[in-house]
Parts: structure tokens; C-alpha cells; sequence
């Protein structure tokens, strides 16, 4: 132990350097740590936000088998004893029997509830950006078509995915994407599934296709309706092209919270929040371009967010 001290006294720039090892090594585990967790906590968060949007529901049929049977037997006895009485009868009964088959309650869920199983993906994701001193931005990277072929070792450039970089350097070429890697080196920086992917593809199960297949304009006109009228995601929603810009108008959407002061939150500004981020996938499938969140703007009194996206050409 004496040989240790006396060795690293005379050389302190061993001694330097192993005090460095040992603090790379500490940060190597805080950042595995962070990524495990994160992982975790997307998984959880897209499972449920699936629960908590299977709004439709038939908890009617049995209703409607009461009300169907004895109608067709009333309908039948009409027939055999010619009565008028008993086929008014079972024709009415039939008649509400397929009605309830037909209605489909909706089930609604707070706004909280929704902010509640975002919140931490969120919060973790600002905490490994402040842990890594991430200073750079943040791109929307969209995926190859689903019907293009591509061999197994490029197989990770199937999905949307978010760079967000250490700097305001370069973007990584296609080979480190398709690792489909959390920690980047050249350029420095990680590789996170967007907040909204899963929004996304009930979307794309809300309009019948895949938004790879349609213009931007088209886009523009499908996404707002579905949003705010058939999810009931927002009150009322608008989406323009301005040049090279995209401009998304949101007023009361469900997920307004996470851009409250309260929050503190920074990266629902890069990434938006899952609606925004969402809409952010759809673009850069649809354009086949890069997209980045340029800014974003609430109102005073927290009702209406104001997103700008702008398309970046070229490819990774």
C-alpha cells in the first residue's frame, strides 16, 4: 500500500488520470442508468396511453340481444296467430335491439390523467439532457417506407425516430441510425423515440393509411379534424403551410399543462408534447425531410399553443 502511495505521489500525472478514469467510469453508470430508465418509462407510458384511448366499447350488446329475441319470436307469433298487435310489437323490439348493437359509448379521461403519463418521459428526458450538457437541438429523422426493402443491419431506419444533439454540429450518417443506438459519438448525441409515436399510429389508423402516402397539404387537412373532433384531443385545432414552415394552432388541447411554469419542463419545447410531436412524425414522413421544432408559443392564460415546424432538406 506504502509502494502504491510513494508511486502515485511521484507521478502525479498517473495519479490525474486515474482520477478521471474513475470519474468517466461513475458517469457511465449514471447515464446506463438514465437510459434503462427512460426506456422503462416510455414502455409504460405507451401502454397507458393505448388503455386509456380504446374508447370504444360494446358494453350495449347484451341489451340489444334482450330487446332482439323477443322481438323475432313476437315477429313469429304475429305470423302464426296473424296479429297485427304482436307484430307492431316485434317490430319495435327488433328495431331498439339493432340500435343498442349500433351504439358505442365513448369513455372519457381527464386532461390530468393524460399530463400524468407523459410528465415522466419528460422529466427524464431533462434530466439526461442537463446530466450530458446537451446544448444542441432537436431533429425529427423520418423512417424509410414500410414497403421498401432494407437488410437486417439497416432494419432501425423503419421507425421515426428524434437526434438530439450535443452541439449544433452534424447529423449522424444512416449506419449509426440504423443501430438503432441511444448514446451517438460522431456527432455526439442520443437517439430517443418520439413522445407522440404512438399518437401517430392511431392516427394513421384514423385516416385509413399511412401518412408516408400522402401530401403535405392533404396532411394539413386530415390531422386537425381527426384531432380535435374525433379524439377529442384538443377544442379546436389548425394547421397551414407558411413557405417552409408549418404552423400548428392548438386551442385547450389535453396535454397543455406540461407547458405550465409549474412543470419547469425544457424539452416538451424541443420535442413538443405528445399531440405536437405527433403531428411532428406525420411531417416528416409525408415530406420524407428532416423537421425540426423552430419554436413554440402559449398564450397568457395556458388555453392556446402555437407551434412553428420547419422542414430541413437533405438527407442524414
Amino acid at each position: 500500500m506504502l509502494t502504491v502511495i510513494l508511486f502515485l505521489g511521484m507521478f502525479p500525472e498517473r495519479r490525474k488520470q486515474m482520477s478521471k478514469a474513475e470519474d468517466k467510469s461513475s458517469e457511465l453508470i449514471t447515464t446506463q442508468y438514465l437510459i434503462e430508465t427512460i426506456k422503462e418509462l416510455q414502455t409504460e407510458n405507451e401502454n397507458l396511453k393505448m388503455e386509456i384511448k380504446r374508447v370504444r366499447d360494446v358494453p350495449s350488446g347484451r341489451i340489444g340481444l334482450a330487446f332482439i329475441i323477443p322481438g323475432v319470436l313476437s315477429l313469429i307469433f304475429s305470423i302464426i296467430n296473424n296479429s297485427t298487435i304482436l307484430a307492431f310489437i316485434g317490430l319495435s323490439l327488433t328495431f331498439w335491439g339493432a340500435l343498442f348493437f349500433f351504439i358505442r359509448p365513448i369513455r372519457y379521461v381527464q386532461s390530468s390523467l393524460l399530463d400524468s403519463t407523459a410528465l415522466a418521459t419528460y422529466t427524464t428526458i431533462d434530466r439526461i439532457v442537463k446530466d450530458l450538457k446537451f446544448k444542441g437541438k432537436s431533429y425529427y429523422i423520418p423512417p424509410y417506407p414500410k414497403e421498401v426493402y432494407l437488410p437486417d443491419y439497416l432494419k432501425g431506419l423503419k421507425e421515426p425516430v428524434v437526434f438530439i444533439s450535443a452541439d449544433t454540429g452534424g447529423m449522424p450518417s444512416l449506419e449509426e441510425l440504423a443501430k438503432s443506438k441511444f448514446l451517438l459519438e460522431n456527432p455526439n448525441g442520443i437517439c430517443i423515440a418520439p413522445p407522440g409515436l404512438g399518437l401517430l399510429t392511431h392516427l394513421e389508423k384514423e385516416m385509413g393509411k399511412d401518412a408516408a402516402r400522402l401530401q403535405l397539404t392533404e396532411l394539413c387537412e386530415s390531422l386537425p379534424p381527426i384531432i380535435a373532433e374525433s379524439l377529442h384531443l384538443a377544442r379546436e385545432m389548425e394547421m397551414k403551410i407558411e413557405n417552409n414552415q408549418i404552423y400548428l394552432r392548438m386551442l385547450d388541447p389535453a396535454y397543455k399543462n406540461l407547458y405550465g411554469a409549474e412543470e419547469g419542463l425544457k424539452s416538451v419545447h424541443f420535442l413538443g408534447c405528445p399531440i405536437a410531436s405527433a403531428v411532428a412524425c406525420a411531417l416528416a414522413k409525408a415530406t420524407g425531410k428532416m423537421v425540426l421544432i423552430q419554436k413554440d408559443n402559449v398564450s397568457p392564460d395556458g388555453q392556446t399553443i402555437e407551434v412553428w415546424y420547419r422542414l430541413i432538406e437533405g438527407k442524414t
